[in-house]
């Protein structure tokens, strides 16, 4: 079985035809999640594979390697195949609404279309495509350096000073449901955790590395994060959330390219997923006792 072979850093560029389907792709996630014209949104998805299919027929590459390695020794990826991989996954996910819900159907939905948008495209991959593009590195470079430690008591600390504001002043904690008994708090403690570990198994280690064989770092990033902030906003993250998703989602991209750690990322996003549960919390009962400033 072929592993397929990665362009050379040196040799990816931002600036080829290959952006083309790239950022049809990645646009199709505002149209998707943000105005949620859900029609127009799969015609972009179409068209993203189709214009790669066309690129890579121009650049005289396979889309599905020969089993005798023939296209094993090709000198880059196929862009259609990549983007195809980022768009089932989107198209999987747009079948549902991604408003926050705490019921038992609200669940089965969300671990559906969540669960098949990371596992699909990882099946085509693996067993269609017959490459391992896409893989979850649990534990990466090895043991956490001091900064990595440093940065996890930043977050808890950037959280707890800005959240509390984001949520309350801009009324955007209204998007999640009330939970005034212990069995809601537990759901959304439950909720808010597997969405958060599922973003990174989806952005991070599904979009963003699938990307980064056809881009620079700071592209296939930057692409990234138009799909990981459309999510976030029919999440609930809207009014001007997006000054705060938008850096979470690159940081969280470097912070991977940094420590090839899933864990390390997953981490990151729990404790500030934490923040984000105890701050709804407190502001569906704020005559509760509180830890937050506001």
């Amino acid at each position: 079985m072929t592993a397929h072979t990665a362009v050379p850093v040196r040799e990816r560029s931002p600036w080829t035809l290959k952006l083309i389907p790239a950022l049809l792709v990645c646009l199709a996630a505002p149209v998707l999640f943000v105005v949620q014209i859900v029609w127009l949104g799969w015609i972009l998805l179409a068209l993203a594979v189709a214009s790669g299919i066309l690129v890579d027929r121009r650049l005289g590459v396979a889309i599905v390697p020969r089993r005798d390695g023939g296209a094993a020794g090709a000198p880059e990826p196929s862009i259609a195949r990549d983007v195809s991989l980022v768009a089932v996954g989107q198209f999987i996910v747009s079948l549902i609404p991604l408003h926050a819900e705490l019921d038992n159907a609200a669940f089965v939905r969300f671990t559906l279309a969540l669960g098949g948008a990371v596992v699909v495209p990882y099946v085509i991959s693996r067993f269609v495509y017959r490459d391992r593009a896409i893989a979850f590195p649990w534990r990466g470079g090895g043991r956490w350096t001091w900064w990595q430690w440093a940065w996890l008591a930043g977050v808890i600390v950037l959280g707890y000073l800005i959240l509390p504001f984001y949520f309350i002043t801009s009324g955007v904690y209204t998007n999640w449901p009330e939970v005034t008994t212990p069995d809601l708090i537990a759901r959304l403690f439950v909720g808010v955790g597997a969405v958060g570990i599922w973003d990174e198994l989806f952005f991070i280690c599904t979009v963003f590395v699938l990307l980064r064989r056809h881009f620079p770092d700071l592209t296939a990033n930057l692409l990234q994060a138009i799909v990981f902030v459309s999510f976030l906003w029919e999440l609930g993250y809207q009014a001007w959330g997006p000054l705060l998703t938008i850096p979470f989602a690159i940081v969280q991209g470097f912070l991977f390219l940094k420590t090839r750690s899933l864990g390390y990322v997953v981490t990151v996003h729990l404790l500030f997923d934490a923040v984000v549960f105890g701050v709804l919390v407190h502001a569906h009962n704020p005559d509760a006792a509180s830890i937050f400033l506001i």
